[in-house]
């Protein structure tokens, strides 16, 4: 049993002492309002109380999030491998050409976020799902404890308690050029581009590590994937400069979509002439087949009994949404037992819990769904049913309320913790939560703040 229901209710209590804090929740609104925490040009929702972790929580997380990067690297090892083990995968073609090109350094996954669900009473935890290099929301998680690190809330509370934010920059910094230090083809001076569909990406972020690359003194650009140009022998971003390295923040699917106006990089990356970090086998990461596969003969031959065993304890029943691979009826029928997902796409889209819609709802997604109807596969998932936590939804129109009429009772958000990993290291948390059961930005979903506290 953790004691984080017990440090969240302190600091409720500290709040209430403070009236509520209003000032304090005035001040961390402005901030962020001010902040590079934007997402697709808009200010993330957040809360003014962060989630507040114990050592028992930190060693469940880090147990958890390295446990299961050792499976993935075992899992993408073996499909980089076996041909025959690649069959346990329905890929599109063009995504196993990707997958098979050449990677030319240690790290077989360099970075992912593992999102996951934790019952803070029992320590029991499942997997939501598996993201690679696309991962993001650091810096969310950075302007959010800032924003909330100046209340005097905040500040009673770490006087009564060591308190530690998470580290997500400099560490990966350090990581991305460990890394690049043993690509084959390395040079001394790398210009680094930090890539992807920029419409797509969380561009404020991709400027702030940009930043901190060119603090050590190491050439560093955001580049946009179509922008690149590749003439055999060197790759470069559309200024001309020439790309010695790429941190790939794109999205395989989203390489899938744009496909002719991404060979420039995918040529450069056949030929050996660009250090692609992460490679696209990460995309065997980010694809929620896997969690069928996990399951699968194929896979439990090359996993020990301890990582077995974990699968079945972590991983939550997953299938094809289709008639070869589970009883439709039965789906129709329980819906609140299930969540239905795209195979491979991000940010929460066509996600939908049944617990969330009418019967006739589900019965009409079912029909859109199963089957490939689609144009693309879906899978059924059992769901998990979120830890709730005392929180405060975002302080949206604060700015707008005289003192005495800004609420600050507490109120239960499901959580979904999303676990970083650098090159198989746990670093820190996403907090996410939401009212609602399926926990995303466009179901009034918000983050917090993550603060480990008493971790010795």
């Amino acid at each position: 049993m953790s004691y984080n229901a017990d440090y969240t209710r302190e600091y409720f209590a500290i709040m209430e002492s403070l009236q509520g804090d209003v000032p304090g929740r005035r001040a961390a609104y402005e901030y962020l309002q001010g902040s590079t925490a934007i997402v697709h040009h808009q200010v993330v929702a957040a809360s003014f109380v962060p989630r507040l972790f114990d050592a028992q929580t930190y060693r469940i997380m880090k147990e958890t999030a390295e446990t299961a990067h050792r499976i993935l690297v075992k899992v993408i090892e073996h499909y980089l491998a076996d041909p025959a083990y690649r069959r346990a995968f329905d890929f599109d073609p063009r995504l196993e050409e990707l997958i098979l090109l050449p990677r030319g350094y240690d790290a077989v996954l360099p970075f992912a976020r593992v999102d996951t669900f934790l019952d803070e009473d029992d320590g029991r935890i499942k997997f939501c799902e598996f993201n690679a290099d696309g991962s993001s929301g650091m810096n969310e998680n950075r302007e959010i404890t800032t924003s909330v690190a100046q209340s005097k809330t905040f500040e009673e509370f770490a006087n009564r308690h060591h308190v530690e934010g998470c580290e997500l920059f400099e560490s990966w910094v350090d990581k991305f050029l460990d890394i690049y230090a043993t690509y084959e083809r390395r040079v001394e001076n790398p210009c680094i581009a930090i890539c992807d569909y920029l419409e797509n990406g969380v561009v404020d972020e991709f400027h702030i590590y940009a930043g901190l690359f060119r603090q050590r003194g190491v050439e560093c650009v955001v580049a946009d994937v179509r922008d690149l140009r590749f003439d055999g022998e060197v790759l470069r971003d559309g200024e001309g400069r020439q790309v010695d390295a790429i941190w790939r923040r794109c999205v395989t699917n989203d390489v899938i979509d744009h496909w002719d106006e991404s060979q420039q990089l995918i040529d450069a990356v056949r030929a050996a002439k660009v250090a692609l970090i992460g490679s696209f086998a990460g995309h065997i990461v980010h694809d929620k087949q896997l969690f069928s596969v996990l399951f699968d003969e194929r896979t439990t031959a090359f996993l020990d009994a301890d990582e077995i065993s974990f699968v079945e304890e972590t991983v939550p029943l997953t299938a094809f949404l289709d008639d070869d691979h589970v009883n439709l009826p039965q789906i129709r029928e329980n819906r609140c037992e299930w969540i239905i997902k795209p195979t491979d796409h991000y940010g929460a889209d066509d996600v939908y819990a049944g617990e969330s819609v009418t019967q006739e709802e589900w019965e009409r997604l079912i029909d859109r769904f199963a089957n490939g109807r689609a144009g693309h596969p879906f899978i059924v998932q059992r769901y998990i049913r979120p830890f709730k936590t005392e929180t405060l939804p975002p302080d949206t129109g604060i700015d707008a309320l005289p003192d005495d009429e800004v609420p600050f009772d507490p109120r239960p958000y499901n959580n979904l913790n999303g676990l970083y990993l650098y090159d198989g290291e746990f670093m820190g948390v996403f907090s996410r939560l939401g009212p609602q059961p399926t926990i995303s930005k466009d179901k009034q979903g918000m983050t917090a703040a993550t603060i480990w506290v008493d971790r010795g």
